[in-house]
């Protein structure tokens, strides 16, 4: 545990990214890599019944909070009770 704003921000200026609530993401869920995309871009299907969630929450251990800690969710969270503790950040390309 650390102080609020106790690091640098990041190169966009952001400042504590991971540990909040695990962030939903618009890729489908996978459970490997194998076949995704090579430029960076959402890894999208046609049927897309999970997605993944990522970064960990306040109530995980630390070893959660990262960005590559990765876990899968549906829209209405039957497989786990991640509900109350996932959120989504809103972003844009940039030109």
């Amino acid at each position: 545990m650390t102080v609020v704003d106790s690091f640098a921000p990041n190169p966009f200026g952001l400042y504590g990214m991971l540990g909040n609530a695990w962030q939903w993401t618009a890729d489908c869920w996978h459970a490997s890599y194998v076949g995704a995309p090579q430029d960076g871009s959402a890894w999208r299907d046609v049927d897309c019944s999970k997605h993944v969630i990522r970064g960990g929450s306040w109530s995980n251990l630390p070893v959660f909070i990262r960005s590559a800690a990765r876990s899968r969710s549906d829209h209405d969270d039957r497989d786990s009770d991640y509900s109350s503790l996932t959120g989504f950040r809103v972003a844009r390309d940039l030109p």
